[in-house]
């Protein structure tokens, strides 16, 4: 599987190597000619379901208990393993959400929807392989043709910031609940698998064992991180979330530790997906695709992981169902198989390279993208950071990617990595 033609680098390679990792956000509007995120029609999952539901061929079915929330999955293909399940008022829904109602939420690779019991709505959010992120809202009342409303303006104050890397983006917080201040989750810490565990899953039930590993989650107030023989107390460890809270109406009994891993990777990895295809966009022969080309690549192969001490398992078969997508190389390896011994992913690719939004990058943002990714698979790039990424591990990687990945360029050779 091979592109027919990849541009030779703007860059001289050996220049590009020497980038450092470094982080990067998008400085210009998202309203440039080349992105027109407000006025651009978009093609996302739920875009794409919006005119099938208008069109008459799908149809949903209201449920006393989750409105559409089963019928928004089921067509999404949104597994409801992948439930996680937040307490604190990170929603525009925040004044309903409490340790005791709890916000649940589902997600795949392109799409995540956000229910609370007794709200008025479902909240959803889909990946554009140009826009990036896109904000709906679907009523949860009986219709005889529900309507998703796409919500920039309300949206984008939270989830085009800074911490989003200037594009609008998903974001994965780790905070305690400050009932006297609704907007108490700006004062969190941004999470992803390059975050330590003792700073994880604040505000977040999480179900299923952590080993030993001392993190913030399943504590609806913020727990001393040292006890009074100064040791650090062991983490709650829930099998699921009976007893936590009043479970009556949700689908799922439990908040995952494995799909919880892969949200917190997933969230920033799509960030940067995003931020690069726009700065490719706006400025293709910019030194800032080069610039965040690196930054992706690096976290695709997490480099900069948060290692996994002591053994992980979650509380579903959430793991056995992420890793069926697949695909699957020749010798029945997926970068979707997770490890959970010593790091997220057994193989650390990013499985989000097959994704529409990826793929949809423009083409100096995918050159820029594959030239870094060979350059440190193949072992040109050296420097500590890059230590942890073993040649079993180079070699692993790039042979499921030589198998699995349409468009790879020809000078992706599993054979010359040294």
């Amino acid at each position: 599987m091979r592109a027919l033609a990849w541009a030779l680098a703007v860059v001289p390679l050996a220049s590009f190597i020497a980038l450092a990792q470094r982080g990067g956000t998008f400085a210009g509007s998202r309203d440039h000619p080349a992105i027109a995120y407000s006025k651009a029609v978009s093609n996302d999952p739920v875009a794409a379901l919006s005119r099938t539901i208008a069109d008459g061929s799908v149809r949903f079915t209201f449920d006393p208990q989750h409105g559409y929330l089963r019928s928004v999955l089921d067509a999404l293909q949104i597994p409801i393993e992948s439930q996680v399940v937040v307490f604190t008022q990170t929603s525009k829904q925040a004044e309903l959400i409490t340790p005791k109602n709890p916000r649940a939420l589902f997600f795949n690779d392109t799409t995540a929807v956000g229910w609370v019991r007794g709200a008025d709505e479902l909240e959803i959010a889909a990946v554009d392989p140009v826009l990036g992120s896109v904000f709906y809202a679907l009523d949860q009342k009986l219709s005889d043709r529900p309507v998703f409303t796409r919500d920039d303006a309300e949206c984008l104050a939270c989830h085009q910031t800074w911490d989003t890397l200037g594009v609008p983006g998903w974001t994965f917080v780790s905070t305690f609940s400050i009932p006297q201040d609704k907007y108490s989750y700006a004062s969190g810490s941004f999470s992803d698998h390059r975050s330590a565990f003792s700073d994880r899953w604040g505000g977040w039930f999480v179900t299923g064992k952590v080993g030993a590993v001392r993190h913030l989650g399943n504590d609806t107030v913020l727990a001393p991180r040292t006890g009074t023989n100064g040791r650090v107390p062991a983490p709650r460890v829930l099998d699921s979330l009976d007893g936590q809270f009043d479970t009556r109406g949700f689908i799922s009994r439990h908040s995952d530790v494995a799909a919880l891993m892969v949200l917190e990777h997933q969230v920033t990895m799509t960030n940067l997906i995003t931020r690069t295809g726009w700065e490719a966009r706006v400025a293709p022969t910019s030194p800032r695709v080069r610039e965040a080309a690196v930054e992706l690549v690096d976290y695709m192969l997490f480099v900069d992981e948060v290692q996994v001490t002591s053994p992980v398992s979650g509380s579903t078969n959430f793991a056995q169902v992420f890793a069926a997508k697949g695909p699957q190389d020749t010798r029945g390896r997926s970068l979707r198989q997770l490890d959970l011994q010593r790091r997220l992913l057994k193989y650390p690719c990013s499985y989000l390279v097959y994704s529409d939004a990826f793929e949809g990058m423009p083409m100096a943002a995918k050159t820029a993208v594959y030239e870094r990714l060979w350059a440190v698979l193949s072992g040109q790039v050296t420097g500590d950071v890059y230590t942890r990424l073993t040649r079993d591990d180079r070699v692993a990687v790039a042979e499921i990617l030589h198998d699995t990945k349409p468009g790879l360029p020809a000078f992706f050779d599993p054979g010359a990595i040294r």
